[in-house]
């Protein structure tokens, strides 16, 4: 093992750690370990910021735009408001949304598709009376599945088309995909309409089937008692029937700033003290009114009354782009710059020790908001959060529903038959989209995930430089040291097994790049053509259903949907095994090695 390779399994072993270990965001963490391969001379510095640049990253960014564009349009509610019925069976609608999500995740980045069905499925469960947990993960599960079909219906399948092109002299078109990824998310769409939802643990048996907006739904929150109050002198203890009475539980007590240990059951309250609550945002407003109590964060409360224009409450879940995630609300002035008040965070049935306004935001978090009338819109997309209830975070067009989808479609016709490379027709559409006011120009940058570009941007070079080191070649050779004398097929399951279990600890994204190079290392020492490893290494990357932190649709659920850590292997690793035995005879019949 010479050097620079050395230093390069550091870096990558050091970047997984991170990863893994979750406190630095992903995009720092290669940008880091990129600057790092630079300045130790495995990366040239004329290749540093070659992955910035790279076809990948343009396709990826393009693909967040040309999604917002379509969903600004009406396009997809045109297809949820025809299809979604609150009055069906809970197996036919998780068929109907997954078929939806699936569809819809082939054409367009399959996190934005979450985005634009989860608030959907939500508002169906509560028509029909029945936990959203029930129903969110199936959802993420086929949106996930669905990507597979396409070039552009997930990163994993841009950067393997990409590599395929650099090592080949070829990419992968836009639908060479669909014969192994179309079939196989089909085939896990019917497991999981048919069996994987009652996979699910319920509520009864300590697992995840809630509902979190409604009789289970408690924030953490905090109430100041005032002046004069009438609990000033009182024990804690003492309003424990109120309390108890408008279902609301005290959990502790806040005083000069600082959480008290305990409960403080027997402590006496004075004024300025504040009550760390844990109630639904209604029985909040009843305790609050019925001891005439006030927000915690009661002089921005007081400026957003003198708007006169009346106050509301919102309920938002945070993704991960989300402007909030990682920070507190006063971090970003969510009350100076949009009128905004956060009462209240649920974080998947935990409590908190520290102040809410102190309390730095997760992924997956719901946010209970107070925002004047008619802002709701406005804060939410500034937040960058999703709403949990109906859509309206921009006005659709409805008149310009058929000209987006006709742009799009031509852009995706042309691009297949070899007429236009695929940045370029995305690009087009895009200059179209802006030029028709589809997406305003103003907020157009918004809607790409900078941080996955930078992280693609980073991750480009570094494995460009393992490949051109021959590390991925020690990797390979290890890989088919294991397996000799073993058949073909063994060999394909063993480097999916491989990368699937990277995916469901790692990005996705991240691990493509490491594992598409190997797979062409494989064959080459099998003899064998590539293109079946790399099909291989496309489904394995995309599909991570083990866990919350392995693709960002499974942490986008997992507080709405109440899961916890241990809930998605229940329906996962069925379905992962399912996705193996699947994929393994479609890639060896529709591409031979």
């Amino acid at each position: 093992m010479t050097v620079d390779q050395i230093i390069l399994f550091s870096l990558f072993v050091g970047v997984f750690g991170l990863l893994l270990w979750g406190k630095f965001r992903y995009d720092l963490v290669a940008f880091a370990a990129l600057m790092m391969g630079v300045v130790l001379g495995v990366v040239d510095t004329k290749d540093a910021f070659a992955g910035f640049g790279h076809s990948a990253t343009i396709i990826v960014a393009l693909v967040l735009v040309v999604s917002a564009g379509l969903t600004r349009s009406g396009a997809v509610f045109l297809i949820t408001r025809t299809l979604v019925d609150s009055s069906r069976r809970l197996g036919a609608h998780i068929a109907i949304m997954g078929a939806i999500g699936g569809v819809l995740s082939a054409f367009m980045n399959n996190v934005a598709a979450l985005a634009l069905l989860m608030p959907v499925d939500i508002q169906t469960a509560r028509k029909a009376g029945r936990a959203p947990g029930l129903s969110l993960m199936p959802l993420s599960f086929a949106t996930i599945l669905g990507g597979m079909a396409t070039l552009i219906g997930t990163p994993p399948n841009i950067i393997i088309a990409s590599i395929r092109d650099e090592s080949l002299g070829e990419p992968f078109q836009m639908f060479d995909f669909a014969p192994v990824g179309a079939l196989t998310a089909l085939v896990g769409l019917i497991f999981v309409a048919l069996v994987g939802w009652r996979l699910i643990p319920k509520a009864d048996e300590g697992g995840a089937a809630i509902d979190p907006m409604e009789e289970y739904s408690d924030y953490t929150a905090e109430l100041v008692v005032p002046e004069e109050n009438k609990a000033v002198g009182l024990r804690v203890e003492e309003l424990y029937d109120t309390a108890e009475s408008n279902d609301v539980f005290i959990l502790g007590l806040i005083r000069d700033g600082t959480r008290r240990y305990g409960t403080q059951r027997t402590t006496k309250i004075k004024a300025g003290d504040t009550l760390v609550l844990e109630a639904r945002p209604d029985a909040l407003d009843e305790f609050r009114a019925a001891l005439s109590l006030k927000f915690a964060d009661e002089k921005r409360e007081v400026r957003l009354r003198a708007d006169g224009a009346g106050l509301s409450r919102i309920e938002v879940v945070v993704a991960e782009d989300s402007r909030i995630n990682g920070k507190t609300a006063q971090a970003i002035g969510l009350n100076w710059r949009r009128s905004a008040v956060l009462l209240g965070i649920r974080r998947s049935r935990k409590n908190f020790r520290s102040q809410i306004s102190k309390t730095p935001v997760r992924t997956g978090d719901i946010l209970l908001l107070l925002v004047p009338n008619g802002r709701e819109a406005a804060v939410t997309e500034w937040l960058g959060c999703l709403p949990l209830a109906e859509r309206g975070l921009s006005v659709t067009q409805d008149s310009k529903v058929w000209m987006a989808i006709g742009f799009f479609a031509a852009a995706v016709a042309l691009a297949s038959f070899g007429l236009l490379y695929l940045p370029v027709a995305l690009g087009i559409v895009v200059v179209l989209f802006v030029l028709t006011g589809i997406v305003p120009i103003a907020g157009l940058y918004d809607h790409i995930e900078w941080p996955v570009v930078v992280l693609l941007g980073s991750m480009i070079p570094l494995g460009a430089a393992l490949e051109d080191s021959g590390g991925t070649e020690l990797i390979a050779t290890a890989l088919v040291t294991l397996t000799h004398g073993l058949t073909a097929w063994t060999v394909l399951m063993l480097l999916m097994v491989v990368t699937m279990s990277l995916s469901d600890v790692l990005n996705n994204t991240a691990t493509a790049i490491v594992a598409a190079p190997v797979g062409i290392q494989m064959a080459n020492a099998l003899n064998a053509d590539p293109d079946p490893f790399l099909m291989a290494v496309a489904v394995a990357a995309s599909c991570a259903f083990l866990t919350p932190i392995g693709h960002k649709n499974n942490t986008l659920v997992l507080g709405p949907g109440g899961y916890r850590f241990g809930d998605y292997w229940r329906m996962g690793l069925p379905l992962e095994i399912i996705v193996v035995a699947v994929s393994i005879p479609l890639i060896l019949y529709f591409w031979p090695l």
